[in-house]
């Protein structure tokens, strides 16, 4: 294949970002240069997401600001993949003819296949769509795209448990998970590569194993994690409620390298909300599944998401999950709004409610979660903290930046280090005090 430069764009959750880092290292493994610019590339990769109205819009437009370069600079051609290609991939073909190729899910790892056809003059269909079935392993390469010391790992993919809302069975496919010595084997892979963090994705994380021969748990892979060398932290995020169980909070407390953070998306509290996008689990469950996690796991922080302006979401069911968040005081939260997903079934539920009023609460929730926040923030000041450190911070008075072990990458806020005059290279490790806080962030010194 001719040795092309080839620019990729990656859009969406963590998940779809291990996609692409797989894509970028087949292409590198047959002699393409992945370039960091659009203006340098012959080949333009945009791997989209389809999730909820917002993504696809974006994904669009990402698409459209890539057809722009493929008429001014060298690109020849835009190949568009992932999500949106697997929901859409043969309309968009008719719609949009400055894209060359549209991939689905299951053409990830056939991205060298596709690419040779392309410059050899042998294309094919423009929209390749098959049943989503692919997994990754640990015989794929994979370019991170992250920073050198952390990295996603992702132990699983699609989803089974058909949410009224979520149109991700339809993208993805069922839930299907990695074997736990194909998972520990990359494991060892990126820890020599001088990983530090692991953060393990699926859709559903507490869903691992379920599918596989002796359903092994996420426990126990979790623990086996736990014993590689050279890992530093491990953390996990996506759980479902009703897989939260005792053996999963223990190896969290038992285990000094599994941070002490749960991401728990519980969308609402409203019960019959609750039933109405089918969620398993009630709001005494959620109740009680969230205040056994904070007992068993000290220094438990707790990351949740919510989505409000459901369908039939009445201003009494609002204030009760805004009454919720507030008794519960989650360290990290996220609000999406609802987005009625074609080919859901709460697409078609009454009582829908107008984007104003759930802009609005949206905005309500955000604004005491800040709250909440900094109240929480500010009891850390004072206390101890190891910061995985990422690199130079923009503050004249904190001149690094990283993140303790209660903050994940890019959804959480990040912690500002004052170190005098010794150099702190990225990725390193090191103990601190945090001397101040805001509604999200940490500020904090050294204690060498």
């Amino acid at each position: 294949m001719k040795k092309s430069s080839v620019h990729i764009v990656s859009l969406g959750c963590p998940k779809n970002l291990v996609d692409s880092e797989v894509m970028a290292g087949l292409l590198a493994q047959e002699g393409c240069r992945i370039v960091s610019g659009p203006e340098d590339a012959e080949i333009l990769l945009l791997n989209t997401c389809a999730f909820i109205l917002p993504a696809r819009e974006e994904s669009i437009d990402e698409i459209f600001r890539l057809a722009e370069w493929k008429k001014q600079g060298k690109c020849q051609f835009l190949i568009v993949a992932g999500c949106l290609s697997q929901r859409y991939g043969a309309e968009l073909a008719a719609e949009i003819p400055e894209v060359d190729l549209f991939l689905g899910i299951s053409e990830v790892p056939n991205i060298a296949d596709h690419l040779r056809k392309l410059l050899e003059g042998r294309p094919g269909p423009r929209s390749v769509v098959s049943k989503p079935l692919f997994l990754m392993d640990a015989g794929h390469p994979r370019l991170l795209s992250t920073p050198a010391f952390s990295a996603y790992l992702k132990i699983a993919d699609g989803c089974s448990n058909r949410c009224s809302y979520c149109s991700i069975p339809q993208i993805r496919g069922k839930a299907r998970s990695r074997p736990i010595e194909d998972i520990l084997r990359e494991a060892e892979v990126l820890a020599h590569r001088g990983v530090r963090e692991l953060i393990l994705v699926a859709q559903d994380t507490t869903a691992y194993g379920r599918d596989l021969p002796g359903k092994p748990t996420l426990a126990l892979l979790l623990r086996e994690l736990a014993a590689l060398d050279n890992l530093a932290w491990i953390r996990l995020l996506y759980t479902y409620p009703t897989g939260l169980a005792d053996d999963l909070f223990n190896v969290i407390a038992q285990q000094d390298r599994i941070c002490a953070y749960l991401d728990v998306p519980i969308q609402h509290i409203d019960d019959d909300i609750l039933a109405a996008m089918k969620r398993r689990g009630d709001s005494r469950l959620i109740r009680t599944k969230l205040e056994r996690a904070r007992e068993v796991i000290p220094e438990l922080a707790l990351r949740t998401s919510l989505i409000v302006g459901f369908p039939g979401e009445s201003p009494a069911k609002f204030n009760r999950l805004l009454a919720f968040v507030k008794d519960i005081r989650f360290d990290h939260l996220g609000v999406f709004t609802y987005s009625p997903e074609e080919g859901t079934p709460a697409e078609k539920l009454p009582r829908q409610v107008s984007e104003r009023t759930r802009r609005s609460r949206r905005n309500l929730l955000m604004e005491e979660q800040a709250v909440i926040s900094h109240e929480i923030n500010s009891t850390l000041v004072g206390s101890l903290q190891d910061v995985l450190i990422e690199g130079p911070s923009d503050n004249p008075d904190y001149f690094l930046m990283g993140r303790c072990r209660r903050q994940a990458p890019d959804i959480d806020g990040v912690t500002y280090v004052r170190s005098g005059a010794r150099p702190l290279p990225a990725g390193s490790l090191v103990p601190c005090r945090i001397v101040a806080a805001d509604d999200y962030d940490l500020f904090a010194e050294t204690i060498f």
